[in-house]
């Protein structure tokens, strides 16, 4: 099991090369798989499942808004030499959120958009409380 990555929303991709795309979450991102069917792979993330599923007709592109997955990792910055020292390409790099996250944004072989995150909880919380606080005064 994946040490780094702890959780991540619920997610399926539909991919152009089931094989190639098994080996990416496999290898390169070291999550564990669960299954594998001609149909389908499914890769287990914190007890939360990764599914990959063959495009349904010949000749289908990946979406241009394929959604977003996090990782939430214990160490983002140890995970993002990981995975540049893995050749992955980045399109965000590593950086600081207002809301108390460092994360950074890369794609998977499909391009699909993943991030890895590390969250600060302290600041989260009192940014949400802040925020959580004006949206009541303005009521």
């Amino acid at each position: 099991m994946n040490k780094t990555i702890k959780t991540v929303w619920c997610i399926t991709f539909y991919v152009s090369d089931l094989k190639r795309a098994a080996k990416f979450y496999e290898e390169v991102l070291g999550l564990e798989k669960k299954y594998e069917f001609s149909s389908d792979i499914g890769f287990e993330c914190g007890g939360v499942e990764i599914g990959l599923i063959p495009k349904l007709r010949e000749g289908e592109h990946v979406a241009p808004l394929s959604p977003s997955v996090e990782f939430l990792v214990d160490d983002v910055e140890k995970f993002y030499r990981k995975l540049n020292n893995k050749n992955v390409k980045f399109v965000k790099e590593l950086h600081e959120e207002p809301w108390g996250g460092k994360q950074a944004t890369f794609t998977d072989p499909d391009g699909n958009i993943l991030e890895i995150v590390q969250i600060n909880w302290e600041k989260y919380f009192s940014v949400s409380a802040e925020g959580a606080k004006k949206i009541r005064d303005q009521k």
